[in-house]
């Protein structure tokens, strides 16, 4: 018998990609800033923190001393509000594939299902796929102090769902997200090809290859 009692979920590129729209805000905000970015640059921001993030872009066009930090949070602000408006386009048919046939099959099989996030807009997204009832808890970047690589997130969203960290399994799709997962001590799954993956645990190409069998096989 498997000594996991819980699932733990990133929400962007695990369960739905939201990765392109963050992107787009990001760009359109580095764009008003005069810092124009590519996706290769964008890697390096995904599974981090909104101020994270802003401070890296900031970087890249050497701005970083240009703001103070109530200007930095206001720029923030503003990627976020390009965001959430891209985000009123999901739907329940833009979730990954086979994830909400695994989230069915893990609440079946008794496992705690929660979700580890490093957007502030993870209850919205997760409401707009029409998923929420599979969670027995939600934490987000808004809950707090330090984001991924950091553990915080999937420390807190152990401890909300009452399960050891030991006995949870955690599942991102950045490197960030994994560094994040190892460091809390928990079984990490990757999803992805990316470079950096290979230090989880496991890796998986693609949603599609994580089954109930799979999370039931790790031990």
């Amino acid at each position: 018998m498997s000594k996991f009692q819980a699932v733990i979920f990133d929400l962007d590129g695990v369960i739905t990609d939201t990765a392109e729209f963050h992107y787009l805000a990001w760009k359109q905000l580095g764009e008003e800033l005069g810092i124009p970015f590519d996706r290769e640059f964008n890697e390096q921001l995904k599974g981090v923190g909104r101020m994270d993030s802003l401070e890296r872009i900031l970087e890249l066009g050497n701005r970083q001393n240009d703001f103070t930090l109530e200007e930095k949070e206001a720029l923030a602000t503003k990627k976020n509000s390009h965001y959430v408006e891209l985000i009123k386009r999901v739907r329940p048919e833009d979730l990954l594939p086979d994830i909400e046939e695994l989230l069915k099959q893990l609440k079946a099989t008794g496992f705690k299902i929660g979700m580890a996030s490093a957007s502030k807009n993870a209850f919205a997204v997760t409401n707009a796929l029409k998923i929420e009832d599979y969670f027995d808890h939600i934490v987000d970047a808004s809950t707090i102090e330090n984001s991924k690589p950091h553990p915080e997130v999937f420390l807190k969203a152990a401890e909300a769902v009452g399960v050891l960290p030991e006995n949870c399994i955690g599942i991102e799709d950045a490197v960030a997200g994994v560094t994040a997962i190892n460091d809390a001590g928990m079984f990490s799954i990757a999803i992805g090809t990316s470079e950096g993956l290979n230090r989880a645990d496991m890796v998986l190409p693609s949603t599609k290859e994580l089954t109930i069998d799979v999370i039931k096989s790790i031990t």
